[in-house]
């Protein structure tokens, strides 16, 4: 028995040694689960986010066409509004589920910013059914959007804690540039 109790103090210490290795094992894969479960959940945002501006340039694309036929705008592609309509009506259709899911994931600055950025674009877009030939009014639609756009982008950009991005303002070299700017 004195064998025993001389070897205790080893046992004890070989015990309290396993278990703090084990501890520190699991603290370290709860650590790494957490940090990998973070980052997914971040991949999955930024592609909502990205779908959803995807989403909403196509029917400003679009509204660029259209405003170019009736003499608003001077995309060189120009789109009569009889033409356009069905394909404004499958992007305003296409935006509703990247909308949903933006409800659902996005951070509420991330989904003000998106909804002042659409309800400019559908101002747009009603600016154009009415068969508006105002190139004055739909510069200043354009300026809005603009805005709009770069404020969604702002907050996308804070919201997954990325450095701020370019403002897609600079004119490209050798082309001619609207009277409000970049699109």
């Amino acid at each position: 028995m004195s064998a025993f109790i001389q070897q205790l103090p080893a046992l004890i210490g070989v015990v309290i040694g396993a278990l703090g290795s084990y501890l520190a094992v699991v603290r370290s894969d709860r650590a790494r689960a957490r940090t990998e479960w973070a980052a997914r959940w971040e991949e999955r945002r930024l592609a909502m986010y990205s779908d959803y501006a995807r989403a909403v340039k196509k029917s400003v694309t679009l509204a660029y066409r259209v405003a170019s036929h009736l003499g608003n705008d001077p995309h060189p592609h120009p789109l009569s509004l009889a033409e356009a309509e069905p394909l404004l009506t499958e992007a305003a259709l296409a935006r509703d589920p990247s909308g949903e899911a933006l409800l659902m994931l996005g951070s509420p600055q991330v989904v003000d910013k998106a909804r002042a950025w659409v309800v400019v674009v559908m101002e747009m877009e009603r600016f154009l059914r009415a068969g508006r030939r105002e190139p004055e009014a739909w510069q200043r639609l354009l300026e809005r959007q603009r805005t709009a756009r770069e404020g969604y982008y702002a907050a996308v950009r804070a919201d997954l804690e990325l450095p701020p991005g370019h403002p897609a303002r600079r004119p490209l070299p050798g082309v001619p540039q609207p009277a409000g700017g970049q699109r």
